[in-house]
């Protein structure tokens, strides 16, 4: 069973119908707020909007934390997107004092005052540093959707699998070096065919 992790924010239809569309006749999609569930998920998508402190908040009240680590000890697959994947860091300048889940160390930054749009919202290019699984069959400068105001950088190179640019490159994802956890900053959900190739290598993963 793959389980789409519903903490009480946003509209989760797009991403719950694009992982079901990828996962038809492989393994039975769930959306839910249960620790059981992802307790026994087969694989686990943790999509995300909204603040950090409010993320946090919402999987600590469904008690979804304790259920989360369990999924990265046991390293079955794992995809965060948009603020799942920045909920994996330490924390955030959009609520300092919050911590996040902590697999990545290091601190969510804000796009600077360079003339730029916050939020960085639209199509942009993926360039990949190094293979991934997570992207296999996708060509560098492959166009994918943003829509967030903080980003992690580029100071840990053993984690970035995919960068873009919006004044400054930034991971665009990132990858756990040991486990098959992975982060998306970007949303595959409303990334078309490139965002359906990037859901269907996540649930072929071997798990």
């Amino acid at each position: 069973m793959i389980a789409v992790v519903d903490y009480g924010l946003g509209n989760l239809h797009s991403i719950l119908k694009a992982v079901e569309r990828v996962a038809a006749g492989r393994e039975e999609v769930r959306l839910t707020e249960s620790p059981d569930d992802v307790g026994r998920a087969a694989r686990v998508v943790l999509p995300g909007v909204g603040a950090f402190g409010d993320t946090m908040k919402g999987l600590e009240q469904r008690g979804l934390i304790p259920a989360l680590r369990r999924v990265f000890d046991d390293r079955r697959p794992f995809l965060g997107i948009c603020m799942g994947m920045e909920a994996l860091f330490a924390g955030s300048d959009e609520n300092p004092g919050v911590a996040g889940l902590g697999v990545f160390p290091g601190t969510l930054r804000r796009f600077g005052a360079n003339g730029l749009k916050v939020p960085h919202m639209g199509w942009n290019a993926l360039a990949f540093p190094r293979p991934t699984p997570l992207f296999e069959g996708l060509a560098p400068g492959t166009h994918v959707y943003f829509v967030h105001s903080y980003h992690a950088g580029l100071s840990q190179p053993e984690i970035v699998a995919a960068t873009s640019d919006h004044g400054v490159e930034f991971a665009a994802a990132v990858a756990d070096p040991a486990r098959p956890i992975f982060g998306a900053q970007f949303h595959p959900e409303k990334s078309q065919d490139a965002g359906l190739r990037i859901l269907t290598n996540f649930v072929t993963l071997a798990a």
